[in-house]
């Protein structure tokens, strides 16, 4: 989903796999989407997910399982399919949607991704949701300013990584477009570039620390 090459320009959605998507949105709804490896899930992501659906007033999150993130190492067999369906384990509830969307668009990179949803649901009002220890790093994914022309981006705190993020470059390239956390409810309906920090209670799970456990 990441790397820090030039974008492409050109979305994938007319690609006949971007109509086989396995969900539908309708015009009006306001959708998050929350990328990730997800190896695995785990509550940490669940509390992000929720938290930027709640105080975004989200109808719908999106957790985009990626195939293979270009910034980390190899999944050690961990196939997009059985992580989907760990993840979907987890996030329970009719708000909350485990999508393959990237491998069935044939996308690798974020912001293809975001362009290729919106060409297929240009009425929808989608939200690129992220954790604090991605925001960190955000500057070396791929078409990292792109993004954030393309799609309001709503940051969910992690513990440990506050000064780090808010001091990170794309916090401080795009500091002009940082909404005030008490007009949160508005970010999906704000032109990009636009973002917000959510403070409030922390969870500290880790996938790493997960996968080291014996």
């Amino acid at each position: 989903m990441w790397s820090p090459a030039a974008a492409r320009r050109r979305p994938a959605a007319g690609r006949p796999a971007a109509l086989r998507l396995g969900f539908t949105l309708t015009p009006g709804m306001r959708v998050g989407l929350y990328g990730g490896s997800f190896n695995p899930a785990h509550e940490g992501h669940l509390h992000v997910a929720r938290t930027a659906r709640a105080r975004l007033g989200l109808h719908r999150v999106i957790w985009l399982a990626s195939p293979q993130n270009p910034l980390k190492p190899d999944y050690g067999g961990a196939g997009v399919a059985s992580r989907s369906a760990q993840a979907s384990r987890l996030a329970r509830g009719p708000a909350m949607l485990v999508s393959d969307a990237e491998r069935r668009l044939g996308s690798r990179y974020t912001v293809d991704t975001v362009r290729a949803l919106k060409a297929r649901f240009p009425a929808v009002r989608f939200v690129w949701i992220m954790g604090a220890d991605a925001l960190a790093d955000f500057h070396a994914w791929r078409g990292w300013r792109q993004i954030l022309a393309e799609v309001p981006v709503a940051v969910v705190a992690r513990p440990g990584h506050g000064l780090r993020a808010l001091a990170s470059p794309a916090a401080r390239r795009f500091a002009f477009a940082r909404l005030d956390e008490r007009a949160a409810r508005r970010l999906a309906t704000t032109a990009p570039p636009a973002w917000v920090w959510l403070t409030g209670p922390l969870n500290a799970a880790s996938s790493t620390a997960l996968r080291e456990c014996p």
